[in-house]
């Protein structure tokens, strides 16, 4: 019988890679158990950045008040800039009738009032600070209308004579007075005219002679820092001629003059000259409309001397730069300043530069601008 030779069964490849599926799945359940257990376990401890603190800068307050702008100084009765000087304001009594003209020193005051008196004439109150003429004149007496125009100065009132009873006057507006007839120094005679048209007089005596606390004066009219801010140039219009009848004896004409960029002014149709020979000019001319009633006194033959009334208020015109506007003047009190107003109630500015004043009698006098 033949013989069988027993052969053990093969493996199959199925079985091997059965075994190593499952190795493959051990391990990764090993990881996966790994995995688990850390995230179970405490957090990874992270070092934080170094917190950088930067000092702040401390800033101080301040607490000093804020410095006014410096603004240049100027004379106070023109507003051109400059140094004013400490010494008073000079007022003096300058007569205008035909005999006494032509007038010394007119030309370098500050400020000229002209006035109507007895006999319809209009006499000039001629102020002086900045300038210093060598002579002035002819010089006459005061008039009651003088203490209203020039107290609020505070300064001197130089004259040749007056009345009892307007001299009182002066004295009780608290100027100083210097008189001729008192005999004043740096008043004298000229040779050339008669009088009482020759009293004339150094002004360099008059401020040597200055009582102790006369002080340089407060400014009189509020003044614009340029020529272009000005009241009349700014809100005016186009103007070449002014033309006042005061009275029946004083018709002064001022006409404007590009060149000069001044007013010039004329007695009648004639140029109005100083003693120099140079015509007199003005930067400003303002015409005050105001009552203009018998005062009391009598002059000779009885003739009554007017006076006029200040305190209060009424119209105006201002003339600068060859324009003018109607403006507003009011005075609170006889020692305050006549001061010039818009209509909304804004200082009415003038130019720099010298100013003729024409205070016209209301109801009487009158004046056109063309």
């Amino acid at each position: 019988m033949a013989r069988t030779t027993a052969t053990a069964p093969a493996r199959t490849p199925r079985t091997g890679a059965a075994r190593t599926a499952r190795s493959r799945a051990a391990a990764l359940l090993a990881v996966g158990v790994s995995l688990a257990v850390a995230a179970c376990g405490s957090p990874a401890t992270t070092t934080p950045d170094p917190v950088v603190e930067t000092e702040r800068p401390v800033i101080t307050p301040a607490k000093a008040p804020v410095p006014a702008p410096e603004v240049p100084p100027t004379w106070p009765l023109t507003g051109v800039a400059g140094e004013p000087d400490a010494r008073p304001a000079l007022a003096v009594k300058i007569e205008n009738t035909a005999v006494a003209r032509p007038q010394s020193g007119l030309e370098q005051a500050d400020v000229v009032w002209e006035t109507v008196v007895e006999f319809e004439v209009s006499r000039l109150i001629a102020v002086y600070h900045s300038q210093v003429p060598d002579e002035v004149g002819p010089i006459r007496s005061v008039r009651p209308m003088d203490p209203l125009v020039l107290a609020p100065t505070a300064g001197m009132l130089v004259y040749s004579g007056g009345q009892p009873g307007i001299l009182d006057l002066v004295a009780e507006s608290g100027l100083q007075t210097v008189s001729h007839d008192a005999g004043a120094p740096g008043l004298y005679r000229v040779r050339g005219r008669s009088a009482p048209h020759n009293v004339y007089g150094s002004p360099a005596t008059w401020w040597g002679i200055a009582e102790p606390g006369r002080a340089a004066p407060a400014e009189q009219f509020a003044f614009a820092r340029r020529p272009e801010q000005a009241a009349a140039v700014a809100a005016g219009t186009p103007a070449t001629r002014l033309a006042f009848r005061l009275s029946g004896q004083s018709n002064p004409s001022w006409t404007w003059d590009e060149g000069t960029g001044t007013w010039l002014r004329y007695e009648g149709s004639a140029p109005a000259n100083a003693a120099t020979g140079a015509q007199l000019s003005a930067v400003n001319v303002v015409a005050v409309t105001a009552p203009h009633p018998n005062s009391g006194f009598g002059a000779q033959g009885g003739a009554p001397v007017p006076t006029y009334e200040l305190v209060g208020e009424g119209d105006a015109v201002v003339a600068t730069g060859g324009r003018s506007v109607a403006v507003r003047w009011r005075k609170d009190a006889a020692d305050q300043p006549l001061r010039l107003f818009h209509a909304d109630g804004s200082a009415a500015r003038l130019a720099p530069g010298n100013t003729w004043v024409e205070l016209v009698p209301a109801g009487t006098g009158s004046f056109t601008v063309s």
